[in-house]
C-alpha cells in the first residue's frame, strides 16, 4: 500500500486559501449590496460627499427620478422653485430628485454653492442633484433631435416653454420617473407609475406626469410634437399635446367625484390630485383662509406660477395658505429663504439708516 505523506505546509495553504475565499466573498457581497443600495434610500444616507462626482446619466439610471427643469438662464432658484424641490426630496426620500438648469455649466456648479442661498440649500440635501441642462444631449436618440437642430430659438416667442415641453418628454422617455413643474409642492407620494394629471375633465396637464422608461405613449408624444409643431401657440406642445394624444387612444369622460380614470394602462388622475384650486382661482394660495383646506385627496399642489404676473410671494407671518404650505412641506426653504431673508433685509436697512 502506498504511504500517505504528511505535508507540513498543507494546513497553512488551506488556511490561506480559506482567507482568500472569504475576502473574495466579502467583496462580492459588498458589490451586490452596493448595487442594491443604489436603488434604495440607503445610497443617499452616505452619499453627500460623493454625489458631486456623479454624472446625470449615472443618477438617472438609478431609476424613478423626480425631474424638475429650469429652461431660463436664471441661476438663483427663487423660493417657490426651492420649495418644490425640497418638498419632493422630503416626500420621496428614497428617490433621486434632479433639477436641470439651462444656465448652469459644469464649471459654475461648485462656485454657485457659495453665491446663492437656494442653490446651496438644495445642494446640501442628500437626494437632490443639480445638473446643467444640455438639450442636444437630452434629445439624442429621440425624434426631437432633428427638430432641435432645425429650430431657431431666437425666433420662437415661447422658447422657454417649448424647450421645457420637449426636454421633459425626452428625459422621461429615456429614463422613466416623474416630471414636475417647479411650482408644484409635493404633500404625499404618488402611488401610480404611468399617469397623466387631469387639469379638468377631458383635459390633461403636462405639468406633472410619470411613466417608466421607453413607454410608447411618450414616444408617440415626441413624434406628434415634431409633426404638429407650432411654437406660436402656447401649450400646443404641452397640455394640448398630452390631451390630443390621450384622446387618440382613450374615450375621455367627465369626472363625477374624486375617482381617477384609467385607459390603456395609463391612469388619468382626478383634478383633485394636483389642481384642487383651479387656475382661475390661483390667487387663493396667497390669501388668508378662515379654515385651511386639508387637501386629503391631493398628492401635490400646483401653485400656478405662470398666472402670477404680479409676483405675489410668500411673506413670513402673513398667515396665507401658501405660507402654511411652505412651513409644512419645505420648512428649510421657509426658514432660510423667507424668514432669514426678511431678517437680512431688515438688518441691511437698519444699518443703512
Amino acid at each position: 500500500h502506498p504511504c500517505l505523506r504528511h505535508d507540513p505546509k498543507g494546513p497553512g495553504k488551506a488556511r490561506m486559501l480559506k482567507k482568500i475565499q472569504i475576502c473574495l466573498c466579502f467583496f462580492f457581497v459588498s458589490g451586490i449590496l452596493y448595487e442594491i443600495s443604489l436603488l434604495s434610500g440607503c445610497f443617499f444616507s452616505y452619499m453627500p460627499m460623493s454625489k458631486h462626482f456623479l454624472t446625470p446619466e449615472q443618477v438617472l439610471n438609478l431609476g424613478k427620478s423626480i425631474i424638475f427643469l429650469e429652461t431660463t438662464e436664471r441661476l438663483e432658484p427663487p423660493p417657490l422653485v426651492s420649495c418644490s424641490v425640497e418638498s419632493a426630496a422630503r416626500i420621496y426620500q428614497d428617490r433621486p430628485i434632479i433639477l436641470f438648469m439651462k444656465g448652469l455649466t459644469n464649471n459654475t456648479a461648485l462656485d454657485l454653492n457659495s453665491s446663492y442661498a437656494a442653490f446651496s440649500l438644495l445642494s446640501s440635501m442628500k437626494n437632490v442633484f443639480i445638473f446643467p441642462l444640455q438639450m442636444e444631449t437630452v434629445f439624442q436618440g429621440t425624434p426631437l433631435l432633428q427638430w432641435y437642430n432645425q429650430v431657431v430659438p431666437e425666433q420662437e416667442k415661447n422658447w422657454v416653454h417649448v424647450s421645457s415641453d420637449a426636454s421633459r418628454l425626452a428625459l422621461i422617455w429615456k429614463y422613466g420617473g416623474i416630471y414636475m413643474d417647479t411650482d408644484v409642492i409635493s404633500i404625499r407620494p404618488i402611488p401610480e407609475e404611468s399617469f397623466l394629471a387631469a387639469q379638468k375633465s377631458q383635459f390633461s396637464s403636462n405639468g406633472i406626469f410619470g411613466f417608466p422608461a421607453h413607454h410608447k405613449f411618450i414616444w408617440d408624444c415626441m413624434e406628434n410634437f415634431v409633426l404638429k409643431y407650432n411654437g406660436n401657440i402656447w401649450g400646443n406642445q404641452g397640455p394640448f399635446l398630452m390631451t390630443r394624444m390621450l384622446k387618440a387612444i382613450c374615450n375621455l369622460t367627465d369626472f363625477k367625484g374624486t375617482e381617477d380614470h384609467s385607459c390603456q394602462n395609463i391612469s388619468f388622475l382626478n383634478p383633485q390630485r394636483f389642481y384642487p384650486i383651479p387656475y382661475p382661482a390661483w390667487g387663493q394660495y396667497y390669501k388668508v383662509w378662515d379654515k385651511s383646506p386639508n387637501f386629503n385627496h391631493s398628492y401635490a399642489l400646483h401653485l400656478w406660477n405662470f398666472m402670477n404676473h404680479n409676483q405675489k410671494a410668500v411673506v413670513a407671518g402673513s398667515n396665507t395658505l401658501a405660507e402654511k404650505l411652505y412651513k409644512a412641506y419645505c420648512p428649510t426653504t421657509y426658514e432660510d429663504l423667507i424668514q432669514n431673508a426678511e431678517l437680512r433685509d431688515f438688518t441691511r436697512s437698519e444699518n443703512a439708516a
